[in-house]
């Protein structure tokens, strides 16, 4: 963002979630994707409902919109903490938890890689969108920033660059919804 502040750059276009705290510095132009928590667990012990986690332990990464959605919302599930990516999934690798819950984006591609584990929730409280961000107050790039991702939209290009780049990564059971927005 201290790029957009300093002028060093006009736009930001990246997986850039929108916050209150950034509205607060930056403008943003109207998303283009969106990402919510995402559940998953072993393919022999599915889990499709929160209600399922009753009485089983749920692995999460410190610090996480995850971690923070269950403390609050569902203080009753036993939640197991772990510093780092690798070790989150290594332990849900390694049957300490039922399920493991994160960014709905890297789950669709970690379970491509880990056969045997499915995606039973793809999208759980809070959805955020990712969308490009201008200088604050400066509505005209915006506005055409706007424009073009609709017309992207509408001409089919975010969907044809979802299916050449992200499609791939991802579980081929995972629908382009849950991530675009407008499909």
């Amino acid at each position: 963002m201290e790029y957009l502040e300093t002028g060093k750059v006009d736009l930001m276009m990246a997986n850039f979630t929108v916050t209150p705290e950034r509205a607060e510095v930056v403008d943003f132009a109207n998303p283009y994707m969106k990402v919510s928590i995402g559940i998953v667990s072993p393919e022999g012990d599915v889990i499709t409902d929160v209600s399922q986690l009753e009485g089983k332990q749920l692995i999460v990464n410190k610090g996480t919109t995850a971690e923070a959605y269950f403390r609050e919302n569902y203080p009753d599930i036993e939640l197991l903490v772990y510093e780092q990516n690798t070790e989150t999934f290594q332990a849900l690798l390694d049957g300490r938890g039922a399920a493991l819950a994160h960014d709905n984006t890297l789950i669709f591609g970690w379970i491509k890689d880990n056969p045997g584990f499915v995606a039973g929730v793809e999208a759980i409280g809070n959805e955020d969108t990712i969308a490009p961000a201008v200088a604050k107050g400066d509505t005209a790039l915006s506005e055409w920033v706007n424009a073009e991702i609709d017309t992207l939209n509408e001409s089919g290009f975010i969907a044809e660059a979802y299916e050449k780049t992200l499609a791939p990564a991802f579980s081929s059971d995972i629908d382009p919804a849950s991530v675009l927005i407008n499909q």
